[in-house]
């Protein structure tokens, strides 16, 4: 470690990765409870899919709101003092939802902050990390750091499933802000209080023309949005579709025991790997191939995934963790390509356009397969349950088509 001012500093790349991931993962815990207790939720306040689908999206309406200027800024000011700022704001937003929240509005407003939150987290954390690394570094840092989403994901589906069945719902949420407190003081000594560099940018903060005329970015950016979507909506909603596929089971049918919360911590857990080899991958075969190939496998599971609820639990386990694999199989490939891609003065501007055009895709995702799965019939169809699945694999294949149209295909990325 090294001092400079009153902080130390991780100066070790490979440590630097591993705390950074630390800090991002506990400052998820709060991320997927409302998700994890949509069954619950649905019975003490009598809302709908579509309702219960709009509280799960309107969290990245917060992080549409806010993650263009957060991350734009990463260029201009410290991106650590927004990093720090923004977890407190989550540490907040999820203490506000257990104390305050009543319906469908009041639940909003508070998980649209927690959404402000990530805004200033997510790609920051990222943009901080990056700064501090060599560039060597980049495409495996960029990797285990965007994995570490997922850790955090997973984390907070145990949890909420754990804490609920203990304490309810509103000590659940209580006891979940807790991680991004920790998470805050952690940061203050892994990041580094940088100033920003010498040459700025030479336009206005959200000129995103610069990053626009950047095909190869754009291209990674629109991807992200499709993968997000199909992401975001399997994470909303694999919870309740697993309690549906568990009330169709005979008694004693294997696995059926287990928690739907528990087994979705565990189907998103596999993702961590699952992002950290697909980039592994594109270093081999270049990006577009990677990206493209992952892409097209979680459609083609997504088609028939939701059909399969009546089937024997074990292969209805096993084919979510099949999803879970190629769900998150691209997604640091998508994101490193960007930051390959990424002119170094414009690079907190270009994330900020890859968060603001993906996260599009994370808000309507989980909406959709809510609006969905109403008009097939409910919750209480499996024809409901596939048809909501098979809307979201049906969009994913939009991903390989903007890859193939903006970034192309001679020229390998790597």
């Amino acid at each position: 470690m090294h001092n400079r001012g009153q902080l130390w500093v991780i100066r070790s790349p490979t440590r630097l990765v591993l705390a950074a991931c630390l800090v991002e993962t506990l400052g998820m815990t709060a991320f997927a409870t409302f998700p994890t207790l949509i069954p619950a939720f649905r019975t003490q306040w009598a809302i709908n899919n579509t309702e219960a689908g709009w509280i799960s999206g309107v969290f990245f309406i917060g992080y549409l709101v806010a993650v263009a200027i957060l991350t734009a800024l990463t260029d201009r000011v410290s991106a650590k003092r927004i990093y720090l700022l923004s977890m407190a704001l989550s540490a907040v937003a999820a203490a506000g939802f257990a104390f305050s929240a009543e319906g469908v509005w009041s639940a909003s407003f508070w998980r649209m902050l927690q959404g402000i939150g990530l805004a200033g987290t997510y790609m920051p954390g990222l943009k901080a990390l990056t700064d501090q690394l060599p560039e060597r570094a980049h495409g495996r840092g960029t990797a285990f750091y965007t994995a570490s989403f997922g850790i955090g994901t997973s984390l907070s589906y145990y949890l909420s499933g754990l804490l609920y069945d203990a304490v309810g719902w509103q000590w659940t949420f209580a006891l979940c802000a807790l991680g991004p407190l920790l998470a805050l003081m952690l940061a203050a000594f892994v990041f580094e209080s940088r100033r920003p560099p010498a040459e700025k940018p030479n336009t206005r903060l959200l000129d995103f023309r610069p990053v626009l005329r950047n095909r190869a970015a754009l291209g990674f950016a629109l991807a992200y949005s499709v993968h997000n979507a199909e992401l975001f909506a399997f994470r909303s909603w694999v919870v309740a579709f697993l309690v549906f596929s568990q009330s169709l089971q005979p008694p004693g049918a294997m696995w059926v025991a287990v928690s739907a919360a528990s087994l979705a911590a565990l189907i998103n857990l596999v993702g961590v790997p699952s992002s950290i080899l697909g980039n592994e991958l594109a270093g081999r075969v270049g990006r577009q191939r990677a990206a493209i190939g992952v892409m097209c496998a979680s459609a083609a599971i997504g088609l028939g995934f939701g059909f399969f609820a009546a089937s024997p639990f074990w292969l209805v386990v096993i084919l979510a963790f099949g999803f879970g694999i190629t769900i998150t199989g691209e997604s640091a490939t998508l994101t490193a390509g960007l930051l390959k891609s990424a002119e170094p003065r414009y690079r907190g501007t270009t994330m900020a356009m890859h968060s603001l055009v993906g996260f599009v895709g994370a808000f309507a995702g989980p909406l959709a397969f809510g609006l969905v799965l109403d008009l097939a019939g409910g919750e209480s169809r499996t024809e409901a349950w596939g048809s909501a699945f098979a809307a979201i694999g049906l969009l994913m294949l939009l991903g390989p088509a903007a890859i193939a149209r903006f970034v192309g295909l001679r020229t390998k990325h790597y």
